[in-house]
């Protein structure tokens, strides 16, 4: 009998190294055969971004991760400490001995991954974007944080603005979009333009916001989208085909991976 491999989608970890190890004790994660896609925030919020990303890295052949906003900050805040602010728990990962090591690991992270029928990025896809578009975007945001350019590009990445997707936009505001699209996006309103401010349960969200995957014209996509970030959604699938990963570990509620094989949900309690 041969062994079972299976691949497991895991959201928002942020630091949470006690609930990832109880999540891969839970699942019986074995490195040699399974498989682990995360879905960004590695890091940050959580006690222990240092053992999280160690622990990650150490397995890391068998981990598919993409970039999250919180993993993206923590790589700025490790060019210069004048991008962190008090509420990050990352400091501990950037005074490290191996911090070049395993932050030269996260520099390399994609921003995208797809796979078959799916398709993962930390926030989702934008309404008005094609998997095809979507990937070739990711990798002009990848090219230059892979690259010497990457100090610059953290001077620039912060910021809402411009809310609007145009094939015209070049330069930094090019690339703050794509990187707030495929790393920040919640809502959207009726035009596609991002809201980067509201966090909100979708009941209680403002009429003219709309959660990214509803807009009424959306470019719809066969096959699975995984995505994290959005904790207030609670997991689960809000939509057919759309598989949300955030379960809010480090808000109280749990860390949890979605079994891509067995289309089946298992968790951990996150932080009390």
């Amino acid at each position: 009998m041969g062994i079972k491999m299976s691949t497991y989608a895991i959201g928002d970890i942020q630091g949470c190294r006690e609930q990832f190890e109880a999540l891969l004790e839970h699942i019986r994660f074995d490195s040699a055969a399974d498989t682990l896609w995360l879905a960004g925030d590695l890091v940050n919020r959580g006690p222990d971004s240092l053992g999280t990303l160690r622990l990650i890295h150490s397995i890391k052949d068998s981990v598919i991760a993409v970039l999250g906003n919180h993993d993206l900050h923590a790589l700025a805040a490790s060019t210069d400490r004048n991008f962190a602010n008090r509420k990050d728990t990352f400091f501990s990962l950037l005074d490290a001995p191996d911090a070049d090591v395993l932050l030269g690991w996260l520099r390399f992270r994609p921003l995208v991954h797809t796979e078959g029928d799916y398709f993962m990025s930390h926030a989702g896809v934008h309404p008005y974007w094609d998997l095809h578009l979507t990937a070739a975007l990711a990798v002009e945001v990848e090219e230059v944080l892979r690259s010497e350019q990457h100090l610059e590009f953290f001077q620039h990445m912060y910021g809402n603005f411009p809310e609007k997707w145009s094939q015209k936009l070049v330069g930094y505001d090019r690339l703050r979009f794509i990187t707030n699209a495929l790393t920040r996006m919640r809502y959207c309103y009726a035009d596609g333009s991002l809201d980067m401010k509201c966090k909100v349960p979708i009941v209680e969200a403002p009429r003219n916001l709309i959660p990214w995957f509803k807009i009424p014209d959306r470019i719809t996509h066969s096959g699975y989208i995984l995505h994290g970030h959005w904790a207030a959604l609670m997991g689960g699938e809000p939509l057919p085909g759309i598989i949300s990963l955030d379960t809010g570990c480090s808000w109280g509620g749990t860390l949890s991976a979605w079994c891509m094989e067995e289309k089946q949900w298992y968790s951990v309690p996150g932080i009390n």
